[in-house]
């Protein structure tokens, strides 16, 4: 079984989807809002309940290709948001992907953090050497939150993806193990050299 350890940030914590997590998960899938911007469409509780069971037998995949974290409050273990990556099958690459917080959740202005702390594992425990993600181009808080994770600006793709009955284009962004690596936090470069589990011991 390949689980991902808990990932602590200063403001929030990634941990592995358990079977507790179905209602909030399932929330999140089926919100008209909390879609709106996802490269899917709003769900119905039977599909959102079909992507949970899959999000949760990832760990039991080989290899591993899929990631799907819980984001939690740092002292709490309530899911109130996801966040992902997913590993191509080429090269030493993958995509940071699903970044969605509940409305109201105590972590929200942080949600950067998480893809920090997954990059951190990324690069570290998984070996890649490089990481990027999308978003909407219409989706205007979006930039910021890239550019506070460490990503840089590379392309649009135009019409990547169709939802709501419309083709969007896509604003994307990346960076490589070396470079994201000198301006990662103490906490950030622990993840990234395994060693965070130690210093909580």
């Amino acid at each position: 079984m390949n689980r991902v350890p808990e990932l602590r940030g200063e403001h929030l914590k990634l941990r592995e989807l358990h079977a507790g997590d179905h209602e909030p998960f399932a929330r999140i899938l089926t919100h008209h809002v909390l879609t709106r911007y996802l490269g899917i469409d709003r769900m119905n509780a039977g599909q959102a309940h079909d992507t949970f069971a899959r999000s949760l037998a990832q760990p039991h995949t080989h290899p591993r290709r899929k990631y799907t974290l819980a984001v939690c409050p740092p002292d709490e273990d309530t899911l109130v948001g996801t966040m992902g990556l997913l590993v191509e099958d080429y090269g030493s690459n993958a995509m940071l992907t699903s970044l969605v917080l509940l409305p109201g959740a105590p972590v929200r202005g942080h949600g950067h953090e998480a893809g920090r702390l997954l990059m951190a594992y990324a690069f570290g425990h998984l070996g890649l050497h490089r990481i990027w993600a999308g978003h909407r181009s219409d989706h205007h808080h979006m930039p910021k939150v890239m550019h506070a994770a460490g990503l840089r600006p590379e392309a649009t793709l135009r019409q990547l993806f169709r939802t709501q009955g419309i083709w969007h284009d896509v604003t994307t962004y990346a960076t490589v193990a070396s470079e994201w690596k000198l301006q990662a936090t103490e906490r950030e470069l622990a993840v990234l050299d395994g060693t965070h589990h130690l210093e909580r011991a």
